[in-house]
Order: C-alpha cells, then sequence, then structure tokens
C-alpha cells in the first residue's frame, strides 16, 4: 500500500467527514478521529478500552479487525451492549480492514 491508501467516512453529529490516511499513522483509531474529526471529549482511558467514551458504530470493517479482544468486550458487556457494530474505537487498529469503511461516532445515551 501506497502512503494515503486508506480511505473510509465518518458520520458525527450530522456532518460526513471522508478520512485519508495510511497503516500505523495513528496507533489506533480512536486517536485518528480525536485528531481529524476534533473530538474533546473521546477515549478518556487514553485507549486501554475501559472507559467506554470512545463508542462507534461500524460497517464494512474487514480481516482481523472485525475481532474484539482484549479489553472491549467486557466493557462493552459491562455497559450493557450487545451489538457487533458497536465497538470502542481504541480497540481498532489503522490498518487496510479500515478501507471503504463506515464509522458513526456514537454516545452511549444513543444505543
Amino acid at each position: 500500500m501506497k502512503k494515503f491508501d486508506i480511505h473510509f467516512s465518518v458520520n458525527y453529529e450530522e456532518e460526513e467527514f471522508f478520512i485519508r490516511t495510511y497503516i500505523n499513522e495513528y496507533e489506533n483509531l480512536m486517536q485518528l478521529l480525536r485528531e481529524k474529526v476534533f473530538l474533546d471529549i473521546f477515549g478518556e482511558c487514553k485507549g486501554i478500552g475501559k472507559c467506554g467514551t470512545c463508542l462507534i458504530k461500524t460497517s464494512g470493517i474487514t480481516g482481523r479487525s472485525q475481532i474484539m479482544d482484549r479489553n472491549e468486550p467486557n466493557t462493552l458487556i459491562k455497559m450493557g451492549i450487545n451489538h457487533p457494530h458497536i465497538r470502542l474505537s481504541c480497540q481498532i487498529l489503522v490498518s487496510s480492514d479500515l478501507h471503504n469503511a463506515s464509522i458513526k461516532i456514537i454516545d452511549d445515551d444513543a444505543i
């Protein structure tokens, strides 16, 4: 892959953002969203997957990124969330698995 070969869309508060990135530009999707969508209160635990403040709804993610592991399943269960497309963005690595995906930033009140 060449630089900026990962393209996907992000919806946040009725606005759509078209993101262009490349593998390892950011450590995880949460960090990318904070910087490119200008989110202030997002990811309070700084990416360890325990606070649940970086909730997203995914569509079109492929490969290994579809698998929930580490702290993500337990955090979502504690929040009462049992939906395969509701994820913690901090637990998704920036990789080609995001190419052509759609991401919607949500808060736990909207679930």
